[in-house]
């Protein structure tokens, strides 16, 4: 019988102190970590800014980075020590400003380091602070590399890995090192280690996404944990033997959180490889989508929860969880949260791992794809409520106007909805809701340790998946091209705009040389492909330009090498449900933030997050929008939250949900905030970097109270 929850002992002493000792809590007035404190409470205890004053806040300074691009982003949620605030551009150029004016102090651009190699670095969601008496560190990833840098010049410090930077593509236990692989959260420091997940490929190629830790100050691995065990290890007979050297992913991209104290890390992790199709991956597949207790200190598993067992749907653990203290049953219990795309709380004792309310495996609709076994059950939390709804059904399609209902039916013509857990279906679509995006995302939620309510984000944007078979054709090229890049642009090659672009005519813009220098660097959104073989980006060139000849002695399936590894069946685009006018396929809310009480489980309200201006002027309601970035709470009573595609930063009463303030942004927020003081002043920042189908920016903005 498969178990949700396994501990490992590390001895009386280790328990002993578990909780029966109250360990004070960290100190809220700093930000000097991603999610402002290792415990990731996204919490300040400024109250400089409260209910009452808050609609008098203005911009107190606006910094430009200078190097947006019409795809860019900026995910960045800064830091700041010592009154200086640490951030990155687009182009992942870190720099350090005065917190309290924005004047520029340095800027170091990484691919200088590089030798002027311009890889595709992807998104920078933070960085990581370190100190030792006058020894001060900034820590940050860019392309496949992780940088230290003297935090008072921004000078790489070249006694760190190889002239202060360490190559992540090596030391991973394998003999491969040529795979995509950036890390965009920056990790977490317990003393003198600091411990780093990974972002990697979801196809077949990807890199196993073990997790490491590295000494601060040289650079050198110092512990790592195997999330795709290796044959005797723990776990190792929840995959299929045969296959099991060849997946991939399993992956912690969305960051960890620390309980210093215990010596305790918490690490999400992501799905495993393919991730719509697990015929080579038959079993619960841990440490995919699960949730990890690991000994900072050596890297050994503590205890470990799996959210989704053998995921066909894409539902990783977005955020690094919450360390909360909560009161339940007049006892005080040290928890951790964490929250899932699929629109659940999952909260458990922090050292034993048992669950603080009980958590059932229900039965699901099993799979009917030749070739897959799906899991038999998925666990569903009792306690807290769900932050969104959990179920697209017929009366939840969009009928806002008779126009947008009878373009979403059309839509839905050979399209199964109405439970979760449908599977994908090669003899139909399927719903998936929550979808793709959560749910919660990569924002994170935010915890009042003072009154235990948690406030967390959500997405309520229903999603098409459809599969369709490898095409088992004889053209390397359109092998390739299936195995690398149909998952967002389709078999069909017309994409999903804005997002997803189309590919038809791409000989009208490129030509042969533009076109791999794109597929190897990367651009926007699009990682670089510089691990695809050359002879196998000219034969996809050649596909997407439609020159290439067949070749009956094109190899088509797995023959020895994890390059050649393609699934049965593909998932064929990314596909939001929206209307041709580009709305939700579904009744609002499209957005919310949710109060959850965490000391019962019940919610304490729910409000609208996000709205579009021009559906308010037509008499409708405010909807929400999709929304990518995460909530603050604070002291004076209130929660800040930028995400939404409406270009706005809002300030919420933590305690009702009511609006209190807003203010339009030079760019979408899809960040998470920065709340912190300088000379007794509070400050709000917000990153504006756009993206997600709104115009890019380069802004950093912060606002304040009028002297």
């Amino acid at each position: 019988m498969f178990r949700l929850i396994a501990f490992v002992g590390l001895g009386c002493a280790f328990l002993a102190c578990s909780q029966t000792e109250q360990y004070p809590l960290p100190d809220y007035s700093k930000w000097e970590h991603f999610g402002g404190t290792n415990d990731a409470a996204r919490y300040s205890s400024h109250s400089q800014i409260t209910k009452e004053n808050v609609k008098n806040l203005e911009q107190a300074w606006t910094f430009h980075t200078g190097d947006a691009t019409e795809r860019s982003q900026i995910q960045t949620q800064p830091i700041v020590v010592d009154g200086v605030l640490y951030g990155v551009s687009p182009q992942i150029n870190v720099f350090a400003l005065k917190a309290d004016t924005g004047k520029p102090l340095w800027r170091f651009n990484p691919f200088q380091l590089l030798g002027g190699e311009n890889s595709w670095a992807g998104v920078n969601r933070g960085l990581a602070y370190w100190e030792e008496g006058q020894d001060k560190r900034i820590f940050f990833s860019a392309s496949n590399y992780l940088i230290a840098l003297e935090a008072e010049t921004g000078r790489p410090i070249e006694s760190f890995g190889e002239k202060g930077m360490v190559d992540l593509k090596k030391d991973l236990d394998t003999d491969l090192e040529d795979f995509l692989l950036v890390s965009n959260t920056p990790g977490i420091i317990y003393k003198d280690k600091i411990i780093l997940g990974m972002r990697l490929s979801e196809g077949l190629d990807a890199a196993p996404g073990h997790i490491r830790a590295y000494n601060v100050k040289t650079g050198k691995r110092e512990w790592i944990f195997h999330t795709i065990p290796m044959e005797g290890q723990y776990g190792y007979d929840t995959w299929d033997p045969n296959y099991i050297e060849y997946i991939g992913g399993a992956n912690n991209w969305a960051g960890m959180s620390l309980d210093e104290n215990r010596g305790i890390v918490y690490v999400p992790t992501g799905s495993a490889t393919y991730d719509f199709w697990g015929g080579y991956r038959h079993g619960a597949n841990l440490f995919a989508n699960s949730l990890i207790a690991l000994d900072a200190n050596t890297g050994k598993r503590i205890w470990h929860f799996q959210g989704v067992h053998h995921d066909i749907w894409d539902r990783d653990f977005p955020a690094n969880p919450n360390l909360i203290r909560i009161k339940k049953d007049g006892k005080w219990i040290d928890a951790v949260a964490q929250t899932s795309k699929q629109g659940y709380v999952y909260v458990f004792d922090r050292v034993t791992g048992e669950p603080v309310w009980p958590i059932e495996e229900r039965p699901v609709p099993q799979s009917t794809l030749p070739g897959e076994k799906s899991w038999p059950t998925q666990p569903h939390p009792t306690l807290p409520e769900p932050f969104m709804r959990m179920v697209y059904t017929e009366n939840e399609i969009l009928r806002l106007t008779p126009e947008w209902e009878a373009d979403i039916r059309g839509k839905l013509d050979n399209v199964k909805f109405g439970n979760m857990w449908l599977p994908p279906s090669h003899e139909h679509g399927i719903v998936l809701f929550p979808g793709m995006d959560g749910g919660a995302e990569w924002g994170g939620s935010s915890f009042d340790p003072f009154t235990q309510t948690l406030y967390v984000n959500a997405n309520e944007i229903p999603w098409v998946i459809r599969m369709g078979a490898n095409p088992k054709s004889t053209s390397l090229g359109q092998s390739v091209y299936a195995n690398y890049c149909a998952n967002c642009h389709g078999m069909d090659r017309k994409g999903n705009p804005p997002a997803f672009p189309s590919l038809i005519g791409l000989d009208k813009k490129y030509n042969e040389g533009s076109l791999d220098n794109l597929i190897k660097n990367g651009k926007g959104a699009m990682p670089a492909f510089s691990h695809i073989a050359e002879n196998e980006r000219k034969a996809m060139i050649a596909y997407l330009f439609g020159e290439e000849k067949e070749d009956p002695n094109a190899k088509k399936e797995l023959e020895g090498g994890k390059e050649m590894m393609t699934p049965q069946f593909y998932m064929q685009g990314y596909s939001r449900l929206l209307t041709e006018d580009g709305y939700p396929g579904i009744q609002p809310p499209w957005g919310t933030l949710t109060a959850i009480d965490m000391n019962t489980g019940k919610i304490k309200w729910q409000s609208v997050l996000g709205e579009f201006e021009e559906l308010t002027a037509k008499g409708f309601a405010p909807t929400g929008t999709e929304n990518y970035g995460g909530p603050v709470t604070t002291a004076g009573g209130l929660v800040f939250i930028a995400a939404t595609k409406d270009e706005k930063i809002r300030a919420f009463d933590k305690d009702t949900g009511k609006i209190l303030w807003e203010a339009k942004l030079p760019a979408a927020g899809h960040a998470t905030p920065a709340v912190y003081s300088v000379n007794g002043k509070q400050y709000v920042v917000i990153a504006c970097g756009g993206g997600k189908g709104t115009k890019s920016g380069d802004a950093y903005v912060a606002f304040a109270l009028p002297d």
